[in-house]
């Protein structure tokens, strides 16, 4: 198991914000395999042309697995005093294959869109970035890897995991 994990975000990039997501899902993926070799990327900036560069760099070493952190956002969407994230714009545009569940809510974000996709033999997946959010979506995507589920079943267990994360009432699960 070769990975890969790319956080996003101005924030992060700025040492405004602690990257606490990457040595999490880290831990996550060494516990599921031992011998994984898992690379933390340098933060990338909020902008989708870089974050889709990059996460073209980084596949041409066909990685079994690529996870960008942060970014599912979107607020600028709704609301121009809101944070600008690009992360599933990016990954829609690279993917080969994908599935993308939303949730609309109030838990740091008004929406979030994860997106779980194929581009050749890697799966390529994005977590939202509070911490027991991000956490939870690796570990379903982690348990779908390992039950080799496809990409449509990982998604589904992935926007699940991080819907159970929100408040009762507080938010809705889009397909």
């Amino acid at each position: 198991m070769r990975a890969y994990i790319l956080p996003t975000g101005n924030e992060i990039l700025e040492g405004i914000v602690l990257d606490l997501d990457a040595p999490e899902l880290m831990r996550q993926i060494v516990a599921a395999w031992p011998d994984a070799e898992v690379t933390r990327v340098s933060p990338i900036v909020d902008e989708e042309d870089r974050i889709f560069q990059k996460i073209c760099s980084v596949a041409e070493t066909a990685p079994d697995l690529i996870v960008l952190i942060g970014g599912s956002g979107g607020g600028h969407r709704f609301s121009s005093t809101l944070g600008k994230d690009f992360t599933h714009t990016a990954l829609v545009r690279y993917l080969d294959e994908y599935c993308a569940r939303e949730i609309y809510g109030k838990n740091g974000h008004m929406w979030s869109k994860l997106v779980c996709g194929r581009k050749g033999n890697t799966l390529v997946i994005n977590v939202p970035g509070p911490f027991e959010e991000a956490k939870a979506a690796m570990q379903a995507c982690l348990k779908g890897m390992l039950e080799d589920a496809g990409v449509e079943e990982i998604s589904k267990a992935m926007a699940q995991a991080v819907f159970e994360k929100y408040p009762s009432g507080a938010a809705r699960l889009g397909e």
